[in-house]
């Protein structure tokens, strides 16, 4: 039904329009609004993006790394101290 839904005449017609109905005129001052809303808009939409965005700047702190959990094999001694305790000791 609407192959060709908008051909250029189509929008010779709509530009006629607007200008008979907003006059030559209003148009710029309008275009003029219409753009710096649209700025208006892109800066916004980027702010929140930089704002939604962890950057590099930010330090979750420290990492804390664990052991893993050493289980003795059958027969072995349990060992007296934690894993954590004993990689500390070995650096």
């Amino acid at each position: 039904m609407l192959r060709n839904g908008l051909e250029p005449w189509h929008l010779l017609i709509v530009a006629i329009v607007v200008i008979v109905l907003f006059g030559s005129k209003k148009l710029p001052d309008t275009a003029r609004a219409v753009g710096k809303s649209l700025r208006i808009l892109k800066s916004e939409t980027k702010a929140m993006k930089e704002d939604d965005a962890p950057g590099p700047a930010a330090d979750p702190g420290p990492s804390v790394q664990v052991a893993p959990a050493v289980i003795p094999a059958a027969g072995e001694p349990a060992p007296a101290r934690p894993a954590a305790e004993r990689n500390d000791a070995a650096r």
